[in-house]
């Protein structure tokens, strides 16, 4: 079962008032392309996320963000009361060396608010650690969105296949109408070559000649190969598609080589009709490049 590269997954967890946030989405890329936005407080972890990631992941290009959601008791900024109270003594202090009298009519509100826009008043200086607890919880909250992204793309993966089929039983049917056209066309050279022949006056030549040179013709125009060589290939990419994940550029390499031998077909078709089954073919096969792109 193949999957695609296109993916996104969600998931959530919560510690001692805070709520963990993971989420993470891919898009395809011809390797993985990691790229990861993580709260502080989980940076050191930041290794195992990514390996955790790449495991899981493989190939694409991947965001992921690990943030946390605190409730409203621990958003609000602390006020440094014991910085406010030394600012207020120093104040004091400076207004009674210099004769100032604090004493006056300046509500109480004024002071507050002077003493409020003082450096680091309302500033937070802790530091948060890690524990193992939080951790583990975090980590789950990650294993649970890597989880849904993996589901993702086992969905996406499943309609990748179908179209795929699809596209491939459409290009089987299309070679096969081919052949009805390629008997008509041996005869069509052959009566071109005796009424061209012909139209010349007093011109004799020698019949055997003739059959001998349209045969070497008609061998150059023979399509009997690359019928084969194109069949097998059809064959060859539904079942490496079948063959588990992981096969997306081996997937791009048939598709290559299916093109080569759809193009020679082209090459060698001399007749309007099996041009035209041609161009069909190569607009079937070109939906198939497009879309092997986002396969893992």
């Amino acid at each position: 079962m193949i999957q695609s590269m296109t993916g996104y997954g969600k998931g959530i967890a919560e510690y001692n008032g805070k709520k963990i946030h993971a989420e993470i989405k891919s898009l395809n890329s011809k390797s993985l392309d990691l790229s990861t936005r993580i709260a502080p407080i989980y940076r050191e972890k930041e290794i195992d996320i990514r390996n955790l990631i790449a495991s899981k992941l493989e190939r694409g290009k991947v965001d992921f963000t690990l943030w946390v959601e605190k409730d409203d008791t621990q958003n609000a900024t602390p006020i440094n009361m014991g910085l406010v109270a030394q600012y207020y003594a120093q104040i004091r202090t400076l207004s009674s060396e210099l004769n100032l009298d604090m004493s006056g009519p300046q509500p109480a509100n004024d002071w507050m608010n002077v003493l409020l826009k003082m450096p680091d008043v309302m500033s937070r200086t802790e530091v948060e650690e890690l524990s193992s607890e939080e951790w583990d919880i975090a980590l789950s909250a990650t294993t649970e969105a890597i989880g849904h992204l993996v589901d993702f793309r086992i969905q996406e993966g499943k309609a990748l296949e179908a179209k795929f089929e699809e596209k491939i039983s459409n290009i089987t049917a299309l070679m096969q109408s081919i052949e009805p056209y390629e008997k008509e066309r041996v005869e069509r050279i052959r009566q071109r070559i005796i009424t061209g022949l012909s139209a010349i006056p007093e011109v004799d030549y020698d019949k055997n000649r003739l059959e001998q040179e349209m045969i070497y013709y008609i061998e150059k125009l023979d399509i009997s190969e690359e019928k084969q060589r194109l069949a097998n290939h059809l064959k060859y990419f539904i079942d490496t598609m079948h063959g588990g994940h992981g096969q997306g550029k081996k997937l791009g390499f048939i598709a290559q080589e299916m093109g080569r031998e759809i193009n020679t077909t082209g090459s060698k078709s001399n007749q309007a009709e099996m041009q035209n089954i041609v161009v069909k073919m190569k607009d079937e096969l070109e939906q198939i490049k497009e879309q092997v792109l986002n396969v893992l």
